[in-house]
């Protein structure tokens, strides 16, 4: 997932920015309203996180802003306003979430797994969207053919899992050994990543 980062603490958006981008993210860091305006409208974000109470104005005008614009990115404030008008005001915009300062990041983390935990699968800075069926790799989609597609989708779904040889040859469309190593080689090489081979039983991407 490619998300924006609204925060004007610098030592705290570097924090953030350290923490989720080791947990496979793509993160964005914007410190004022005018630098996420521009960011917002040069990249597509999956989500927006966004601070209120900001030196140049409210995280909430930004994000009227970019409503009347028709930009419904899902976001999530977080911001030290514990006030019931910014809380109220944040859901009338269409947040989906509001998080209070000071918190933990693993709290941010278990909250945006737990708002897209049913939509994407993600491996390091590779995505992929079922709904949408995507795939997408340091927030840019990739086209990887057919075939490895279907079979780098079917290893990511049982990441952690041995995928045995005969699984796998259902998304072949000449099934043999060497197609199947042909294809392992190919998804290798495009998408950057390891699937390990457990010899006598089939394939293997490593949680990471």
């Amino acid at each position: 997932m490619r998300l924006l980062l609204l925060e004007d603490d610098q030592i705290l958006s570097e924090t953030l920015q350290l923490f989720l981008t080791r947990e496979g993210y793509q993160v964005d860091v914007a410190l004022s309203m005018e630098e996420a305006e521009n960011l917002s409208f040069e990249t597509d974000y999956d989500i927006y996180l966004l601070d209120i109470n900001l030196p140049e104005g409210s995280g909430l005008e930004l994000l009227r802003n970019l409503r009347h614009a028709e930009d419904t990115t899902p976001t999530i404030f977080i911001t030290a306003l514990n006030d019931l008008y910014s809380i109220s005001e944040a859901f009338k915009l269409g947040a989906i979430d509001y998080i209070k300062k000071p918190f933990d990041p693993q709290e941010l983390l278990i909250r945006l797994q737990a708002k897209f935990k049913n939509t994407l699968l993600s491996h390091g800075s590779i995505q992929y969207d079922p709904k949408a069926q995507l795939l997408r790799k340091d927030g840019e989609i990739i086209d990887i053919g057919n075939v490895q597609y279907r079979i780098f989708v079917k290893l990511l779904e049982n990441k952690g899992n041995v995928v045995t040889k005969e699984e796998l040859y259902n998304c072949l469309e000449h099934t043999s050994d060497t197609a199947l190593r042909v294809a392992i080689t190919k998804i290798k090489q495009r998408l950057g990543i390891e699937i390990k081979n457990i010899r006598g039983k089939g394939y293997l991407i490593e949680t990471v």
